[in-house]
């Protein structure tokens, strides 16, 4: 029996990331960006399901529509950060800073997404997908 593989992506900078999506990609799953700086970047609309932005710097960004499920944004600066309409299903989020991100109607799961201590999801704009 064989296990399934992550795939590797061809994505491994800050730079990289920016230049394919201005290229028009937006499928980025997986893609491994821990520490990235990608402040007030646009990245709206993109799959960044079970991505790595592990202390990432994405203060400011556009990842409106996004889908961020399942990814890793521990430790991940998201103030001001535009997560409108995204889907944050199964995401980490409990150590991020979301001071003044904005989250109105961005899916999560009530069992599922982790956010920080204190949040309230509802009172932020977001809707349970069940």
């Amino acid at each position: 029996m064989t296990t399934p593989s992550v795939p590797v992506s061809q994505i491994v900078t800050a730079a990289d990331l920016l230049k394919a999506y201005a290229a028009g990609q937006r499928n980025f799953e997986y893609v491994m960006l821990a520490e990235a700086d990608l402040l007030g970047a646009d990245l709206k609309g993109c799959d960044f399901s079970y991505a790595d932005f592990s202390g990432a710097n994405l203060s400011t960004a556009n990842l409106r529509g996004a889908d961020l499920s399942y990814a890793n944004l521990s430790y991940a600066n998201l103030t001001e950060a535009d997560l409108r309409g995204a889907m944050l299903i199964g995401t980490a989020l409990r150590t991020a800073t979301l001071t003044a991100a904005q989250f109105h109607q961005a899916d999560y799961d009530p069992d599922e997404t982790h956010f920080p201590p204190g949040f309230d999801p509802v009172q932020q704009g977001l809707k349970a997908d069940r």
